[in-house]
């Protein structure tokens, strides 16, 4: 009796043992394996628009020819880039979806009339999506008084939401009006600032622009676009107090995308201006492909 009750003992806690090894071993496999998708980093270059517009003579630094918008998106399909939201990326950092193998952005900034006339045909033509940042003031003035042109005009809000229904056009915050204020610096600080009066200033602007693109389209925006580039490390937490998940300046560099949320603020971005071809453009900024 006692050998038949001790050899039970061994054979149950054998068996417990067994069971435990067997449970703990998918349980160290996934911790693994989250730590690997949680390290995944991901190459993701962002190009920098502004206005499209067909006379040579207006062609520069800021704003670029159809048939050169058109060259680089074939150049990016040719090359194996496809083109990414700012919502993609905000899903992807939350678990929500995946990247492509090569992504890249391309976004627009100020919210140019031509945008609509050729570079919205275009984003169709390829199936494309682009990322607009539109300065609501514009927008506002250009609404009421429907002016099209796209030498000088800026987008309404009626052609902002048929954009944004092609499911290819995103919109983001470049402020209400920070756009043509004296004596500052886009969103900048000024040197003697105080840090309440700054954060008024910009609850004030960003706040504005966040309720008209809702109030106008039912939607918000997700990422702050920074006018001009112009970054102040002090704006961060009042971007995060109205609920951006995303930021965007004008330093030239490719971004890494990992599953932090931080990696999406201060995202760098690299100017198209005209004057060259997309093979020579992408090769300096690190697109490179073997041949032209």
């Amino acid at each position: 009796m006692f050998v038949s009750i001790r050899i039970n003992r061994v054979f149950l806690i054998a068996a417990a043992a067994a069971v435990l090894a067997a449970v703990s071993i998918p349980v160290v496999a996934l911790s693994a394996q989250g730590r690997a998708e949680q390290n995944t980093e991901i190459r993701l270059p962002i190009l920098m628009y502004h206005s499209i517009l067909k006379e040579p003579k207006r062609q520069g630094k800021y704003t670029v020819s159809p048939s050169t918008l058109e060259n680089d998106m074939k150049y990016l399909q040719k090359n194996g880039y496809q083109t990414v939201s700012v919502q993609d990326l905000v899903d992807y950092v939350h678990g929500r979806n995946t990247l492509p193998e090569k992504p890249v952005m391309l976004t627009f900034d100020d919210g140019y009339y031509n945008n609509y006339v050729y570079a919205y045909p275009l984003a169709k033509k390829y199936r494309m999506k682009l990322v607009i940042s539109p300065v609501g003031y514009y927008t506002d003035q250009f609404t009421e008084s429907d002016w099209d042109h796209p030498n000088y005009s800026y987008l309404t809000w009626g052609e902002i939401s048929e954009m944004m229904a092609s499911g290819l056009v995103e919109f983001q915050n470049h402020s209400y009006n920070l756009h043509s204020v004296k004596g500052r610096a886009g969103a900048q600080k000024r040197k003697y600032e105080s840090n309440s009066a700054y954060r008024a200033m910009l609850l004030n602007d960003l706040s504005r622009m966040q309720r008209e693109m809702q109030e106008k389209t039912g939607y918000t925006p997700t990422a702050f676009v920074y006018p001009f580039g112009a970054y102040s490390p002090e704006s961060v937490p009042v971007l995060k107090e109205i609920g951006f998940q995303a930021s965007m300046t004008c330093q030239s560099k490719i971004n890494t995308i990992t599953k932090d949320p931080e990696c999406l603020f201060s995202l760098g971005r690299f100017l198209r201006p005209s004057g060259t071809s997309s093979w020579v453009y992408f090769q300096k900024i690190g697109l490179g492909s073997a041949s032209g």
